[in-house]
């Protein structure tokens, strides 16, 4: 019988791990990510979703069909992709989607907001995305390559 139980714990951790939610940043990487630097080869763009996004429901973030995580009210993703046309989208039913030119140098800020598990993505002028991300949000690092989100 323990040898049951063992293995009952060893499956629920393993699932609990494949499951987990996206990390926070140290405040180090996130102070770092508040100076809104760019790089000369590549774009810059931050996903946030302000502390007033009523809904606490986890919204799963791709750009360009790559996973990087989930989002919560208060937090913000920084995404250093190539310059080029880019897709930032949620996951099975969710068809909330943008798609966006970018520049190298460039900072792009986009507002994503959910309701009833759809995700809303909004282009905002830099000064206002630098002004939210600023009082509102804590950056949460990307997912590993693998990590899954857990489907509903």
């Amino acid at each position: 019988m323990l040898k049951f139980w063992t293995g009952v714990l060893a499956l629920a951790a393993f699932l609990a791990a494949g499951c987990a939610s996206t990390p926070q940043a140290s405040p180090e990487r996130d102070a770092e990510a508040k100076q809104f630097g760019t790089h000369p080869n590549a774009s810059t763009i931050y996903v946030y979703r302000s502390e007033f996004d009523g809904l606490q429901d986890l919204a799963v973030l791709y750009v360009d069909e790559r996973l990087v995580g989930e989002t919560l009210p208060g937090t913000y993703f920084r995404i250093d992709p190539s310059p080029g046309r880019h897709v930032l989208h949620g996951i099975g039913s969710d068809q909330g989607r943008i798609a966006f030119e970018t520049r190298a140098g460039q900072l792009y800020f986009v507002e994503l907001t959910v309701a009833e598990n759809q995700s809303n993505f909004r282009l905002v002028p830099e000064d206002a995305g630098r002004q939210r991300i600023l009082k509102c949000c804590v950056l949460l690092e990307s997912w590993a390559p693998g990590q899954r989100p857990l489907l509903k």
